[in-house]
């Protein structure tokens, strides 16, 4: 009986060495319900689940590179890694040309996000020269012409947890967040100290960049994420890790 199981480790060590092989990119400055990250590797969260379905549902074995969300130009134009998920083509300076876009996987909401309940939605031309909590090397087209003018300055933090910590412990009375983080975070507060949404910056789709290069399955992997979102399974994922309470809705009135 032990021979025959260690054979079988054997045949399937065997078969998991005979996977062909893609890096997926996982940014520093992500953090749940995205990702969590233990020993610099990934262990969970929607994008973790989501690069491992896609493996699977491909036959290939991912392989996780943590690197800085600004090194993730560089390590596209090098060839360093195979596959970029999180992604939208104008969050890039430059579009690397061997690279094929999959399809839109996760629709993101962009927030002005402030402590206090009462603040009327707002429309961020009409604030006062302040900080704003923004997350080093993110990109916000609807803020980034004030920020250029003058009229208000980011804050940067290394990741999307820590931007709403400072903005809950009033470093700042604004900060801007992703729906989704926005969620998760609320769900450790009570109803009263809840962080809240004062108007939507920005909405857009978000899929993957896959290296397109004849010694990769990109067409195995771009077919299996048409499948995992065409089956419901994308917006399962994204189920798992979302609450079902109120926590962070957008208040009636904002902007767009």
């Amino acid at each position: 009986m032990r021979r025959i199981l260690a054979i079988l480790l054997l045949c399937s060590t065997h078969s998991l060495a005979q996977q062909p092989v893609l890096r997926f990119s996982v940014a520093e400055s992500w953090s749940m319900p995205l990702i969590r990250i233990e020993h610099q590797q990934p262990v969970e969260g929607i994008l973790f689940d989501l690069m491992q379905v896609a493996a699977r549902e491909a036959g290939v074995r991912a392989e996780y590179h943590l690197m800085a969300r600004l090194r993730l130009q560089q390590a596209l134009e090098d060839g360093d890694i195979d596959v970029r998920c999180y992604v939208a083509t104008h969050w890039l300076i430059e579009r690397p040309g061997n690279y094929v876009w999959s399809v839109p996987l996760i629709q993101q909401r962009d927030l002005l996000v402030s402590r206090s309940a009462d603040l009327a939605p707002i429309n961020p031309e009409q604030l006062p020269a302040q900080a704003i909590g923004t997350v080093l090397g993110y990109r916000y087209p609807t803020l980034d012409p004030l920020f250029s003018q003058g009229r208000l300055r980011r804050e940067d933090s290394r990741n999307q947890q820590l931007a709403l910590q400072k903005l809950e412990a009033g470093r700042y009375r604004y900060a801007v967040s992703n729906q989704l983080s926005l969620h998760w975070f609320n769900r450790q507060l009570p109803a009263a100290q809840r962080l809240r949404a004062q108007s939507v910056l920005e909405e857009q789709s978000l899929g993957c960049m896959v290296r397109n290069d004849p010694t990769l399955p990109t067409q195995a992997l771009l077919r299996a994420l048409v499948r995992i979102k065409q089956s419901g399974e994308v917006e399962r994922i994204v189920q798992r890790y979302t609450s079902q309470d109120a926590a962070g809705q957008i208040v009636s009135g904002s902007t767009h």
